[in-house]
């Protein structure tokens, strides 16, 4: 499935970039295409280079909470929930515990850093796996799970917004955790419909229930605040919790006598093989989508859309913003990189770049993680894991573009 997306990229470029020829008499059209090769070769390098020190020092952290026993715990926590959404995992299962590591990296925004424990655990999956080339239903829950975790801590957008000279870079925290929870719930709720799982019993309902009660007593709260005291609650909340997660990450471990910085820094050595590792699929993910927006084929469809959505009479702001929400399916540093480029065009400050940090952090990359996860084990065919994913990264986009103009409209 995903190769013939990949395919279609390059078809729908080529295919508008014959319009742009032959109809609007764009004879430059072929030679952007082709240098929007090197560029986003380029760009797939120096994204993953750029993210080494962020990716290191959050490997190390997630080191030391594996070490001390966190991990493990927050697996216990969860294995009721995992043994009845996935009855087909063994209690105790090495899968329990790489998944929730996984989820974990997910929950503290860490992007990439979550892939290398994203393909233990779908390794762990795949041994369970009676058909080796079709995803399993397992595997598709935790993929899907996977695109759509919660991000409590989204540290790359921060680091996005500070590096492009934001007033306040974590004025983003809440919108985004709202977003994201909306995501999550709604690619639970596709999966459990596909594959029948029945989310009515009693442990299952007290797990989602308390999720669900989370999050209404989270936007009961902040619809009582005015517009300047949600920005200044969401930059004080979100830079107190990830802060309070790494003294408690260096205070757990170290109360249980573990020595914090070597084994920081055999987690922080990590690092650098992540950033390598991803560059071949940053490559072809990023080429693709280099030479569809060059083509104007993107171009194209965005307009289509804010002159569709300005006839029905809603406003259109937010279109600035779909650039990101495109993309964000389909690649993480795509994404960012439209985000980036939405910045620089509107302001790090303005609406679009506000809202577009919203959707990148709201959701994961289903077709990157889809191709890494997947092909990592051989699997073949996906079955219907494509479309619970792509349902969640629709809630995920529209759940931000309402936050968006809540906070920041």
């Amino acid at each position: 499935m995903l190769h013939r997306i990949w395919l279609s990229f390059f078809l729908i470029a080529f295919t508008a970039a014959l319009y742009q020829w032959l109809w609007l008499d764009d004879s430059g059209v072929f030679q952007r295409l082709i240098e929007s090769t090197f560029d986003m070769s380029k760009l797939s390098v120096e994204l993953s280079i750029g993210l080494i020190g962020t990716l290191a020092f959050w490997l190390g952290m997630m080191k030391l909470a594996e070490s001390s026993g966190l991990v493990d715990k927050f697996a216990r926590g969860l294995s009721p929930l995992f043994s009845r959404l996935m009855p087909e995992v063994p209690k105790g299962h090495p899968a329990m515990s790489s998944m929730t590591m996984n989820l974990s990296a997910n929950v503290l925004g860490l992007d990439n850093a979550a892939t290398p424990l994203g393909l233990k655990a779908m390794k762990d999956l795949q041994s369970l796996n009676p058909q080796k080339d079709t995803a399993s239903n397992a595997q598709i829950l935790f993929l899907v799970l996977n695109t759509s975790s919660v991000t409590l801590f989204p540290i790359t957008v921060f680091l996005y917004r500070a590096q492009q000279g934001a007033s306040d870079p974590t004025s983003v925290f809440i919108p985004i955790l709202i977003a994201t929870c909306c995501s999550t719930l709604a690619g639970l709720f596709a999966v459990s419909f596909v594959q029948k799982i029945r989310l009515w019993e009693q442990v299952t309902l007290l797990y989602i229930g308390g999720f669900i009660a989370f999050l209404l007593a989270f936007i009961g709260y902040f619809t009582t605040l005015t517009i300047d005291e949600l920005q200044r609650q969401s930059s004080l909340v979100g830079n107190l919790l990830i802060f309070s997660a790494i003294i408690g990450f260096l205070s757990i471990a170290h109360l249980k006598g573990i020595n914090i910085y070597e084994t920081f820094i055999e987690g922080a050595k990590e690092g650098f093989e992540v950033a390598i590792k991803i560059i071949p699929y940053l490559l072809a993910m990023l080429v693709a989508i280099g030479v569809l927006r060059e083509s104007g084929a993107l171009e194209g469809f965005i307009w289509l859309m804010r002159e569709g959505i300005g006839a029905l009479g809603f406003d259109t702001h937010f279109a600035d913003a779909l650039p990101t929400a495109i993309m964000k399916p389909f690649s993480g540093s795509g994404a960012r990189a439209m985000m980036l480029e939405t910045m620089n065009n509107h302001g790090v400050d303005s609406f679009p770049a506000y809202l577009s940090s919203v959707i990148q952090g709201s959701t994961e990359t289903t077709f990157y993680v889809l191709a890494v996860y997947f092909g990592s084990v051989g699997i073949r065919h996906t079955r219907h894991a494509i479309a619970c994913g792509l349902t969640a990264d629709l809630a995920g986009i529209i759940a931000a573009i309402t936050v968006g103009y809540w906070f920041f409209g």
